[in-house]
């Protein structure tokens, strides 16, 4: 059997960076419950769903045609349309339920990390700019983190079952196309797939954005936490 002619839709930076915040994302909570030994880690995983996210955001930006928020953000009656079957043929990228989910996502992981800091556990730990504010100031941002956390589960919940229920409800190929970059040729036209992944720009956008995280990092006060 002839294989099906597939087109490439997500480059490789979108595609690392989605599976790389997964895992940070699940590190990050391993490592929140597992104990105070474990909060350098739980730091480490902080700043690198940080760099993360903010490249995304940037890549939404100055990437590929898919990448791009300009290509997929749409307002309410697009997505009105969509949930209702009335918007016709799904567009190639994000569909506008999908992309809705994506910008909310993002925004929750910039707060997210960047909330954590200047957060502290109350105990012996604390973010890596926490000796930059007011002990008491840290500990409302840390009860935002602490609610951000919650708020960011049920979303990435309702990511999952949305992913469900388009592979499964409505056959289409939203899981394989996140590793492969790839879709069905039907599903997308020759004008829509993308030549290639413009890894170079992304990795130099990584590293500027890591460089600065981490200047940030060693211009910081140390951290020490009041405990009397």
């Amino acid at each position: 059997m002839k294989p099906e002619l597939e087109r490439l839709v997500w480059d490789l930076p979108v595609r690392l960076t989605h599976w790389l915040l997964v895992l940070a994302l699940a590190g990050s909570w391993a490592t929140h419950y597992a104990g105070v030994e474990w909060f350098a880690w739980h730091r480490r995983l902080g700043c690198t769903v940080l760099v993360l996210a903010a490249f995304r955001v940037a890549w939404g930006f100055v990437g590929t045609r898919h990448a791009r928020f300009r290509s997929f953000l749409r307002g309410p009656r697009a997505i009105l349309a969509y949930l209702r079957g009335t918007s016709g043929v799904d567009p190639a990228g994000h569909n506008p339920l999908g992309a809705l989910g994506v910008a909310a996502l993002l925004l929750l992981l910039l707060a997210q990390a960047t909330t954590g800091l200047f957060a502290n556990d109350e105990i012996m730990n604390a973010g890596p700019f926490y000796g930059w504010i007011d002990p008491g100031l840290s500990n409302r941002i840390t009860s935002v983190h602490r609610l951000l956390s919650d708020v960011l589960l049920v979303f990435i919940v309702l990511h999952v079952l949305a992913v469900a229920w388009h592979v499964l409800g409505r056959r289409r190929p939203l899981l394989r196309a996140m590793f492969t970059g790839r879709k069905p040729a039907t599903l997308v036209p020759p004008e829509e797939a993308i030549p290639g992944s413009r890894t170079a720009l992304a990795f130099a956008i990584v590293a500027v954005l890591a460089a600065a995280l981490a200047l940030a990092l060693r211009a910081a006060p140390e951290a020490m936490l009041a405990l009397y």
